[in-house]
């Protein structure tokens, strides 16, 4: 390289490699392509998910890492990585669906899902049944001769039903249509739906498992390396692929996540549990309560109950709206899962695009409040709530 000129040799830069020593933690490979030596093996991994690392759409080392990371704590065979959850979600779907297939929905959903399958309805013909998420034979009586797949919220949001997934899946499996699980609210530290049945499972990587709000991203994870092959292909032709730096940052944050659900989940204890017998609150949606629909299937199911949870003022909406501006700790912004608490109001941010009556449906009220509960001292989160409801 000495003998060429430098505006040769700065483009053309070393690249060393380490050869009798290996890195603590994964190297974020923040490369568009990899070069190769033989046009054979170029060829070849264009074309397969498990091939050589050819170009970053298809398949990046960082990005495998965390597809080889998620799949492992879920129990699966293999996950494809995405930009966003919605991201995950919309490419299991596409990847799946073909105008006039059937899906099977529970009714509780998240309002970015809800509003996905509301679209694949209407621009594409693709049928669309809700059911409760915890009644199989509402899916045996819903199952027609085009029904592909059944949808599933491990733990719902913003209310936080808890899907029955061993019946449900059952149920699906019995049909013979896949059961796909969005398991972003319990995390696989509290769940792993593959061991209930499910043949894919989706996270937000946004939420628990990057567990510090500075990235966006999804994942979708498989139980069959057919269904995987499947949506991989598609969800290279759609583009939306997980960025290596974003991939680092969510394996660094899911070294913590059994300390971090701990703490969550516990916190989220101590504020249900303290804002159930305040007057203020006419109800406290966690499933952790024995009050909640979903108490003893929860217990069933999970070993803890999750650090999210909504509840609703008594007096309306014009006091979820005083409350949220009354808090000092507590943090009004989307998303949930990082270290921060964060609240919101369902019905005017994560399901403003749901209809009045599907608002009533899923139980979100004016009044309704969700909370994403950090890990910040229990008792300092109590006393920022406790004054912001004293004021209202």
């Amino acid at each position: 390289m000495s003998s060429l000129h430098p505006d040769t040799r700065v483009v053309h830069l070393p690249r060393p490699t380490p050869e009798t020593s290996t890195p603590i933690s994964m190297p974020i490979y923040q490369t568009s392509g990899f070069v190769f030596d033989d046009p054979a093996v170029f060829a070849d991994g264009m074309g397969r998910p498990d091939g050589a690392y050819v170009y970053g759409r298809l398949s990046n080392p960082t990005v495998r890492a965390l597809e080889e990371a998620v799949a492992d704590l879920e129990g699966g065979v293999a996950a494809v990585a995405t930009g966003s959850g919605m991201g995950a979600i919309n490419a299991v779907l596409l990847g799946l669906l073909k105008s006039g297939d059937h899906v099977i929905a529970q009714s509780a959903l998240y309002g970015a899902t809800a509003q996905t399958l509301a679209d694949l309805a209407e621009r594409f013909g693709v049928e669309v049944t809700r059911v409760p998420e915890d009644d199989p034979a509402a899916v045996r009586a819903a199952v027609r001769p085009t029904t592909k797949l059944l949808y599933l919220e491990t733990i719902a949001n913003p209310m936080t039903q808890v899907a029955d997934l061993p019946g449900m899946c059952a149920a699906a499996r019995e049909a013979g249509i896949l059961t796909v699980v969005d398991n972003t609210f319990a995390s696989p530290v509290l769940c792993r739906p593959i061991e209930h049945g499910a043949d894919i499972v989706v996270h937000s990587v946004t939420k628990y498992l990057s567990g510090h709000t500075d990235v966006v991203g999804g994942i979708a994870v498989f139980a069959s390396d057919d269904v995987y092959r499947r949506v991989w292909s598609y969800s290279v032709e759609l583009g939306a692929t997980a960025d290596p730096f974003a991939a680092w940052l969510t394996l660094r944050g899911m070294q913590t996540l059994p300390l971090r659900m701990e703490r969550h989940c516990a916190n989220a204890r101590v504020l249900a549990t303290r804002l159930a017998g305040h007057p203020a609150v006419a109800a406290v949606h966690w499933p952790g309560l024995s009050s909640h629909p979903s108490h003893e299937l929860a217990a069933k199911l999970l070993p803890d109950f999750g650090g999210v949870f909504s509840f609703d003022l008594a007096a309306g909406r014009p006091a979820g709206e005083a409350f949220m501006r009354n808090v000092r700790l507590a943090l009004l912004a989307p998303s949930l899962g990082g270290v921060e608490t964060l609240i919101l109001h369902p019905a005017t941010t994560s399901h403003r695009s749901v209809s009045a009556e599907g608002l009533a449906a899923a139980g979100i009220g004016e009044g309704t409040v969700r909370v994403a509960v950090g890990i910040e001292h229990a008792e300092d989160l109590w006393a920022d709530f406790a004054q912001a409801l004293d004021a209202i």
